[in-house]
Formats: C-alpha cells, sequence, structure tokens
C-alpha cells in the first residue's frame, strides 16, 4: 500500500507561483496534497477554489480543510470549471490553475474502486462511482472491433486485437464470467495474460488494458481537452496554468495546447502587425519539468509524471 504523495510537489508550487492574496484553483483535488502547499503559501485573503469528480475526494477535502474559510470544494468534473467559478464571481481573476491529471494512490489502492489489476476488485474503474458505465458493463456489451479501437486509442496496445478476440471469446463461451459481479479485476488481469503472447519484463501485461478502459469510462481525454481553454479563459494576465501529467497521450495533448497558445498565428507571420485577436495568449514558462531521480526513488509512481508551466499574456 502507497502513502498519497503529491507528485512534483515543489516544482509545481514554484509553477503556481503562489501569491498570499492571490485565488487559485486545484481543479483535481485528489487527496489534497498540492492544496495543503497552496494554502500554507495563502494569507488571510487568498482563496483556493477546489473541484473533483470523484465523491470520496470531496468528502476526504471537506473532513480536511472544511473548517478553512479560504478554501471551498466542489463535487464537479473539472470540464465544467468555468461553470463552477463563475457561480464564485473569479472567472478571469484567478491567479493560477493547477491540474494533476490521472488516477490517485488512494484510488489505485482501494480494491473496491477496480482500477489495479494488483487487487481483487469488482471491476468499476469510474473517477465518478454516482454515476455512469463500469468497466464490467462496458467489457459485457462493447463489440470486438470497438474494444481493439479503444485499446489501441487510449491504450496504445499492440496486442489490442489478441486481447480484444481472447475476451469477446470468452464473454461467448462463458457469459457467466460476466454476470454482474463474475469478472473481478484480477480476473481481468488474468484473462489479458492469458491472450499476450509475449511479456514485458519491466510491465505487467494488463497495464496499457487497464489504463485504456479507464480512460474511455472517464471521457478523459476529452476532459482535458475541454478543460484546458477554459482553464486559460479564467486565467487573470501574469497568471499560471500549471498541469502534471502521467502518459503520453496527455502530456500530447497539454504540449500541443501550450505551444499553439504561445505562437502568433502563422497567419501573420513576416507582418509589421498582427492584430490581438492573432496574438499569442501566452508564454511557456519552462521546459518540460520530470520527476528527480530522488522523487522516483521515494514514490515510484511519480516517474512518468511531466509538469508543464505557461503563463497568460494577453
Amino acid at each position: 500500500m502507497y502513502e498519497h504523495k503529491p507528485v512534483l510537489f515543489k516544482e509545481a508550487l514554484e509553477g503556481l507561483d503562489v501569491k498570499p492574496d492571490g485565488v487559485y484553483v486545484d481543479a483535481t483535488f485528489g487527496r489534497g496534497g498540492h492544496a495543503a502547499g497552496i494554502l500554507e503559501r495563502l494569507g488571510g485573503a487568498g482563496r483556493l477554489f477546489a473541484f473533483d469528480r470523484d465523491p470520496e475526494a470531496v468528502a476526504h477535502a471537506k473532513e480536511r480543510f472544511g473548517d478553512d474559510k479560504r478554501f471551498s470544494i466542489t463535487h464537479m468534473q473539472f470540464s465544467r470549471l468555468e461553470e463552477g467559478l463563475a457561480t464564485m464571481g473569479c472567472v478571469g481573476s484567478v491567479d493560477g490553475v493547477l491540474l494533476d491529471l490521472g488516477v490517485s494512490s488512494p484510488q489505485i489502492d482501494n480494491p473496491q474502486r477496480g482500477f489495479s489489476f494488483s487487487h481483487e476488485g469488482p471491476l468499476d474503474m469510474r473517477m465518478d462511482t454516482d454515476g455512469g458505465q463500469d468497466a464490467l458493463q462496458f467489457l459485457r456489451s462493447v463489440a470486438e472491433r470497438d474494444l481493439v479501437r479503444v485499446l489501441r486509442e487510449y491504450g496504445e496496445e499492440r496486442f489490442a486485437r489478441k486481447i480484444a478476440s481472447h475476451l469477446v471469446q470468452t464473454r461467448k463461451r462463458s457469459p457467466e464470467v460476466f454476470s454482474s459481479g463474475g469478472l473481478t479485476s484480477k480476473g481481468l488481469a488474468d484473462l489479458i495474460i492469458e491472450a499476450i503472447p509475449f511479456r514485458d519484463p519491466n510491465k505487467h501485461p494488463a497495464t496499457r488494458t487497464f489504463q485504456a478502459i479507464r480512460i474511455y469510462l472517464n471521457r478523459e481525454l476529452d476532459e482535458l481537452r475541454d478543460v484546458l481553454p477554459i482553464a486559460k479563459s479564467t486565467l487573470k494576465v501574469g497568471a499560471r496554468l500549471c498541469v502534471i501529467a502521467f502518459h503520453s497521450l496527455e502530456d500530447r495533448i497539454v504540449k500541443r495546447f501550450m505551444r499553439d497558445a504561445s505562437r502568433d498565428d502563422p497567419v501573420y507571420a513576416g507582418l509589421p502587425d498582427i492584430p490581438g485577436h492573432a496574438r499569442a495568449t501566452m508564454k511557456l514558462v519552462t521546459k518540460a519539468v520530470k520527476p528527480s531521480r530522488q522523487e522516483i526513488e521515494d514514490n515510484p509512481r511519480s516517474r512518468s509524471a511531466v509538469l508543464r508551466v505557461a503563463e497568460r499574456v494577453l
């Protein structure tokens, strides 16, 4: 069992450049590691608005910081960030937004959530357990060709066709395996192992499949594409957007967004006067920041993390 440790903690807070009287947004509260650091740096006039789609995270936030008048938490997916901030009257006046993507250690380590192939538990994988299709329901009904697409697109799984075929054939031969409560997270991992002909000694065979199903069910990449321009729009000039990604699919989206926002519209390249709507709206603050060797030794789950920071300039 891992102790929850906020990844790139010092680097993220430096990226946000927290001001004592500033207004900050932690759009993925998780278990509040980064939020605690922000609150430590805020004075009495500062504010921290937190959001999370996981009811357990929201409950934890209220228990941990509920008495702090500078803090509030909203149960909401971050693609609705503008809606949440509008009710608080601070759209366009935020000093920093933090997005810490992926799943938290408590989510992974809780067998009831179904995120881990190492635990025996219900095959759920939903970030928001209050509704939506869980992983077992998905696998019970998904067509083989669609499952292949999900595994390739969201997991970059090279054995996608073999895994999908094996799962669907097992479903046809033994439908009771996929009945309600029949297939567990460990059971799914075992089926994946049966399907894969070659093993990577450094990675569990089920890693990419679990990632793919989780990302698909929770619309994680769509949510990320939606939230980035929204997060930028909430920032005042000089404010920072900090994003911590944990795999290449996420980081590619963040990198492309920040790169494009930090460049003038190429249509006007070489012209002496560039209209306001075509000018860069952000500037890159740092290159990609990765965990130190020491952090990876202390917290192996940080090894794939990448932090990117951009500042609004227009």
